[in-house]
């Protein structure tokens, strides 16, 4: 008997079963769009990685990454609130590295507006998204019905 191999499947099918439907990664900054989609998704039994913690650590960081890799869509909102363009360029990378299951949205208000300049270059980030392979939707009602 292969121990080994035997390990190794129950390895991965414990991971399987671990595996997280959505990674919600996105927006920052006291936004509220992951407050108002997790229910959502809960009501519909899809589960989700949330990366947002009080206090960031490598950990923490180690972790985003083997969820955005494992999960089974990685989605970033992009609201107003947004200060850091990391967020935009994980979109990005992720729709070439793993286009099936990269989803971009922009929600143009969130107790703010985004300029007519931003949103004219989120347009485009979304049509670079859209063109590598990644699905690009307008609201959190859109990514519910995506993802069940």
């Amino acid at each position: 008997m292969d121990f080994k191999l035997i390990a190794e499947e129950l390895l991965m099918v414990a991971k399987e079963l671990n595996k997280k439907d959505v990674f919600l990664g996105g927006t920052c900054n006291d936004s509220t769009w992951r407050d108002e989609l997790i229910p959502l998704l809960e009501d519909n039994g899809v589960t989700y990685f949330n990366p947002v913690v009080d206090d960031w650590t490598p950990e923490c960081m180690k972790e985003e990454e083997i969820q955005r890799q494992n999960c089974k869509y990685c989605l970033y909102v992009i609201t107003p609130r947004m200060t850091g363009v990391y967020s935009i360029a994980e979109v990005v990378d992720d729709s070439n590295k793993r286009p099936d299951k990269t989803i971009f949205c922009v929600l143009g208000k969130d107790d703010v507006d985004f300029t007519d300049s931003q949103m004219k270059s989120l347009k485009r980030v979304g049509e670079m998204v859209g063109g590598n392979g990644g699905k690009v939707l307008t609201s959190l009602e859109e990514i519910v019905e995506y993802v069940i």
